[in-house]
């Protein structure tokens, strides 16, 4: 079985459960040494990690909070300490909540973009000074909302549609250096987060499904296979971009 990935150290950040676990489980079937970071579920990180090792993949798992920037230079430090370089980063951590205009407050909008946006910027940042001469992938997880401007998600939306025009900004600063960078904007995934966030009650799911063209909700695993064509040498020629993986919501 060949591995696209074979000797490749990748980061996925929020890897614990959702999208960011699936994708860490991907990476590493296709032979990528993962660090499988997490905030505050260290027992759904181990899982992920067993999940792994048990298949015969190599990782570990990193607490970090990455919407504090010394928590992300432990994480980028102990990464290095642990495997000396870096060849994939995947900016998948993020938080959302919906409000309306009225209820939006100072605090609502810096837990999303403290996270959502600085975060990923700050993660970056610091990662890329461990990129090697050959390059790499960042891969930034935004989400559809970045284009819909649905009702009462102004702030969420806002950081996923910056999200958007700072991986164009950055795919085109770090060309030189051989670092591709893409974002993924999933459409309505089915994940731990949407179930306890409570977007799976009343209209918002048979109204969103309805809009989707596939005719149904996303599962991770239908994210994951697309981040690990965006880290591979199959999308060598591809920087810049922003692949809608949506069923066909836009």
């Amino acid at each position: 079985m060949s591995q696209k990935l074979k000797n490749k150290i990748a980061l996925v950040t929020g890897a614990s459960k959702g999208i960011g676990a699936s994708i860490a489980k991907h990476l590493a079937l296709e032979g990528a040494t993962v660090v499988v970071n997490y905030s505050t579920s260290k027992e759904g990180a181990d899982g992920v990690v067993k999940e792994i090792v048990d298949k015969g993949g190599k990782a570990i798992a990193i607490q970090a909070n990455v919407a504090h920037q010394a928590d992300i230079k432990r994480l980028i430090h102990e990464t290095i300490q642990n495997y000396g370089k870096l060849d994939i980063l995947v900016n998948n951590a993020g938080v959302y909540e919906f409000a309306p205009l009225e209820k939006v407050t100072t605090e609502h909008f810096h837990k999303m973009f403290d996270l959502n946006v600085l975060g990923l910027i700050l993660t970056s940042q610091e990662a890329v000074n461990h990129f090697g001469s050959s390059g790499g992938s960042i891969i930034n997880i935004s989400s559809v909302a970045s284009v819909l401007g649905m009702p009462e998600s102004s702030v969420y939306s806002a950081t996923k549609a910056a999200v958007d025009v700072i991986t164009k900004s950055l795919s085109k600063e770090l060309a030189p250096r051989k670092i591709r960078v893409n974002s993924v904007n999933p459409g309505l995934v089915e994940t731990e987060g949407v179930h306890s966030g409570g977007l799976l009650e009343g209209d918002f799911k048979s109204q969103t499904v309805a809009k989707t063209p596939l005719g149904r909700m996303g599962q991770p695993q239908d994210i994951a296979p697309v981040v690990v064509f965006l880290a591979s040498e199959d999308s060598a020629w591809i920087t810049g971009e922003t692949l809608f993986v949506s069923g066909g919501l836009r």
